[in-house]
């Protein structure tokens, strides 16, 4: 199978949206008043969960940021500045990294001791702003952070012109980019039936040496923790792009649970890009509370869980993503038990390969996993 695909928006209409921002600008000038950018609500007062489409999503409050306005002036112009770079950057059809963007944007005014920015923290929030007003990813602004995450597999890609082969990429994978849009990165041949993402390198590695992607016949991918965004848009195209299953599998602990519900309702902090980074049909395949029974997991490998675990597990209780009866059972065992697994406790199970071996292939057999 071979997918091909463009980004949602080309770098024309991107133009056309930078372009119009200005304009707007402009207008307001010519017109004496008072320039200002509407810019929408970024906070959890304005995100909302969209239970048919099972996904969380940013509401419509928004807040004008004024030019003539003390509080907002430096914003403001920050705003206009980092548009204009990201505008250079699409013309020209080149990319940067944010930390790149923040340096070339980074001066003392003229007859001023002020600079237009001190830190990068003051223009990564002004680039997802962008992101937010204009509806458009950061990555079709040409704007790219680290690589974070590696993928070995069943799958064929072009990667800026070059064909990568991942099931030739030994035991460090492909590195997944930032930028992973239809444009840069297409899938070629597919021979997959599911992806399966993992938490953590270590596991990762794991499973890679034991080949566990070869003989069930999967992409496998981690994003070192809590996956970067080109980790999770690389998800999302699998599922809605590839029409693949994608397995989550992530430490038994409120914090892993949390990976898992950002993968598939979305996060709070990114809510405006649900709809392309959201995975609705991932599937929670472990490590699950009840597993210590069901796999005869020793004792002494599980922690206890700490005030903060505690704290979180209640607050994840809540979330109406996980009022599902199956759901409420696991996290309320949890905090029954008070105690919590790392994905590597299944390697104190009789050999280091349990989970490559007999935990996962059992799951999978029997469809032993949430939704």
């Amino acid at each position: 199978m071979a997918v091909k695909t463009r980004t949602k928006s080309t770098d024309r209409e991107v133009l056309n949206r930078l372009a119009k921002l200005g304009e707007d600008v402009a207008a307001q000038i010519k017109r004496s008043r008072d320039p200002a950018v509407e810019i929408p609500v970024r906070s959890l007062a304005n995100v909302r969960f969209d239970e048919r489409r099972s996904i969380i999503e940013l509401g419509d409050q928004t807040q004008a940021r004024n030019f003539f306005n003390v509080g907002m002036a430096k914003k403001f112009m920050q705003t206009l500045l980092v548009a204009a770079g990201c505008k250079e950057f699409v013309e020209s059809g080149k990319t940067t990294s944010l930390r790149d963007l923040y340096y070339r944007l980074k001066h003392t005014m003229t007859d001023s001791d002020e600079n237009t920015f001190d830190e990068q923290e003051e223009s990564d929030p002004i680039i997802e702003d962008l992101e937010v007003a204009l509806d458009t990813l950061r990555e079709e602004l040409h704007l790219f952070a680290s690589n974070k995450g590696a993928m070995v597999g069943n799958i064929t890609l072009i990667d800026s012109g070059d064909t990568i082969d991942c099931r030739r990429q030994g035991s460090g994978g492909w590195s997944v980019p930032s930028i992973v849009e239809g444009n840069v990165i297409e899938f070629g041949k597919i021979d997959a039936a599911f992806v399966l993402f993992v938490e953590k390198d270590a596991v990762w590695r794991r499973l890679n040496e034991d080949k566990f992607w070869k003989k069930h016949a999967c992409i496998l991918i981690h994003g070192g923790g809590q996956p970067a965004r080109g980790v999770r848009r690389l998800l999302w195209r699998f599922a809605v792009e590839a029409k693949l299953p994608v397995y989550v599998f992530v430490d038994n602990d409120p914090w892993g649970l949390y990976i898992y519900s950002v993968i598939k309702q979305g996060s709070i902090n990114l809510a405006y890009e649900s709809s392309r980074m959201a995975v609705p049909s991932a599937r929670f395949i472990g490590l699950s509370t009840f597993d210590r029974e069901a796999f005869d997991i020793p004792r002494d490998v599980c922690i206890r869980l700490n005030d903060e675990d505690r704290r979180r597990a209640k607050q994840i209780l809540e979330y109406p993503w996980f009022q599902k009866k199956a759901w409420q059972k696991e996290l309320t065992q949890m905090l029954r038990d008070d105690l919590k697994m790392e994905l590597e406790a299944l390697s104190t199970k009789r050999n280091i390969s349990f989970m490559s071996d007999e935990y996962l292939p059992q799951k999978l057999k029997k469809k032993e996993w949430l939704d």
